[in-house]
């Protein structure tokens, strides 16, 4: 029996910690951790809520994405937004306020938050989920790698400057982006106190 706490684990996230005696078993892990994530991430865009003179509602959507990244690592992230984005470009209704399709003022945002998982998963391997301050530093840098894809699409793809993007695309959500990080910062810290504790 190892004695060693999981929290050492050099380049570990959370789902490494998940067992897998076999390699077979790490694939069939790695599989349903991949899907787990995509349906997260789609039960969470249901909770959407308008904001006038915005077609992007307010949503859980990012929130889980970042949180599917940073628990998986960068290549189960990447897979299971992708997983998501591909899944809803087909016809699953499962985009924001039971969206679907691609080509929406809002794809963007899919579009940023698969790029967004991918790089929190790479710094949670790094250990950018492990304390506070690196979490919040980890969860702003998804919030802006999502903003730096959604906010120019929408602008695109509306024919807004990129000034009434901003407006309308990022300064609403500020305010719940602080929250959710909040959130993060208290949660991601504390699942890895505990794995510890049990390691």
């Amino acid at each position: 029996m190892s004695t060693a706490a999981p929290t050492l684990l050099p380049g570990a996230v959370l789902a490494d910690l998940l067992p897998a005696a076999t390699d077979t078993r790490a694939r069939v892990r790695d599989a349903a951790l991949v899907a787990g994530g995509a349906v997260i991430t789609g039960i969470a865009a249901q909770i959407a809520v308008p904001v006038p003179g915005s077609p992007v509602p307010v949503t859980a959507q990012t929130f889980a994405a970042l949180l599917v990244g940073t628990s998986l690592g960068a290549r189960r992230g990447l897979l299971s937004l992708a997983l998501y984005a591909l899944l809803g470009m087909a016809g699953v209704p499962w985009f924001a306020g039971g969206a679907s399709g691609a080509g929406g003022a809002t794809f963007g945002y899919v579009l940023g938050m698969l790029l967004a998982a991918t790089a929190v998963g790479a710094l949670a391997r790094r250990g950018g989920d492990r304390g506070v301050l690196r979490t919040a530093a980890t969860m702003v840098a998804g919030n802006a790698v999502i903003y730096a894809i959604g906010v120019p699409y929408l602008a695109l793809s509306t024919g807004m400057s990129f000034g009434q993007a901003v407006a309308v695309g990022m300064v609403p959500f500020l305010i719940g982006d602080a929250v959710k990080i909040a959130l993060a910062m208290g949660a991601l810290p504390t699942a890895w106190k505990l794995a510890g504790r049990r390691g």
